[in-house]
């Protein structure tokens, strides 16, 4: 499809809620935001979906092209994408199926839209088939017992920035956990291998390369947030946290030292070293957890004094000051 049929179907999307005429009519269609893999820009496709119980499944066909769409190249650089679907709008984590699993989730796609079928026909390459799992922190949880100083414990309303830094730490924590989980379970599997049937994916496999990289580029992303805007404010206006402010942009450079080493075993799956991964897993582990717990500790007791979200300017005001 051409930028400009992209770009009036993405329009069209936006404008009636996802229903959309053309070719796309009556189908099912979602608008897929991935970051460039060499731009790091942003660049929105209208893709056709096919739900499998729980998953959502976009499928690579670029018509049956012979090489793979540029959103494929991109979600494998930078996993984080953004979904549309009618009026709804979400973040996921994009993983493609490997192996048996693959072959599954395309005769699931070919049931329900025999297209493909004939897109796969047309090419060589092995259409891939990418789940698109939801990425965004439960709304309303705390910390499990024992994380975090200040958290209570079960739902809480998030209305003020310690409430929304507690949200963060808790999608991090268990998404951290689920890292090292599925880790420790794909290599044991590979260990364990014997006999007949189709083999672990060798190396790290697609689908821990990418849930690896997606929980370090939001943990990126929410430190270099702190460092950029957070701190800097609190410094300004609580000068008394100098010296708390001053280790945890430490701890971040810390934390970012072993994100390279992880990021850069992600950079060649196929020969990555378990034994070595796993401790470059467990090393993150133990210091951003205890990154975590002394952030809470210090910070939020003033973080509970500032609203979340901020409240809209006043009319008028602005200008009155400015004057």
């Amino acid at each position: 499809m051409s930028l400009s049929f992209n770009h009036s179907v993405i329009e069209e999307f936006r404008a009636n809620a996802g229903k959309v005429g053309g070719p796309f009519e009556g189908g099912d269609l979602l608008l897929l935001t991935t970051t460039g893999a060499k731009s790091g820009a942003e660049h929105t496709v209208p893709l056709g979906y096919v739900r499998d119980d729980e998953l959502l499944l976009v499928v690579g066909s670029a018509g049956g092209a012979p090489r793979h769409p540029a959103w494929y190249h991109n979600m494998l650089a930078h996993p984080l994408v953004r979904v549309e679907i009618g009026t709804e709008v979400f973040e996921a984590v994009a993983v493609p199926a490997e192996g048996a699993r693959r072959d599954r989730l395309f005769a699931r796609v070919v049931r329900a839209a025999p297209g493909y079928a004939d897109y796969q026909a047309n090419t060589s390459r092995i259409l891939p088939v990418v789940v698109l799992e939801r990425s965004e922190p439960e709304a309303g949880e705390g910390p499990e017992a024992g994380e975090g100083s200040e958290a209570a414990q079960g739902p809480r309303e998030i209305s003020n920035l310690a409430d929304k830094l507690i949200e963060v730490h808790t999608w991090l924590r268990a998404q951290l956990r689920s890292v090292r989980a599925e880790a420790g379970a794909h290599f044991a599997a590979r260990a364990a291998h014997q006999g007949p049937g189709e083999p672990p994916a060798p190396g790290l496999g697609l689908q821990l390369r990418q849930h690896c990289l997606a929980f370090c580029e939001s943990l990126e992303f929410h430190h270099t947030g702190e460092d950029a805007h957070v701190f800097p404010a609190l410094a300004v206006h609580h000068p008394h946290l100098a010296g708390a402010l001053d280790r945890l942009r430490d701890e971040h450079r810390t934390v970012a030292r072993i994100q390279g080493e992880l990021l850069a075993l992600l950079a060649d799956l196929g020969s990555a070293d378990p034994e070595r991964f796993l401790t470059e897993l467990d090393r993150m582990s133990e210091e951003l957890t205890a990154h975590l717990d002394y952030e809470e500790e210090s910070l939020l007791p003033v973080l509970a004094e500032i609203p979340f979200p901020p409240a809209p300017p006043v009319p008028g005001v602005a200008e009155s000051v400015a004057d």
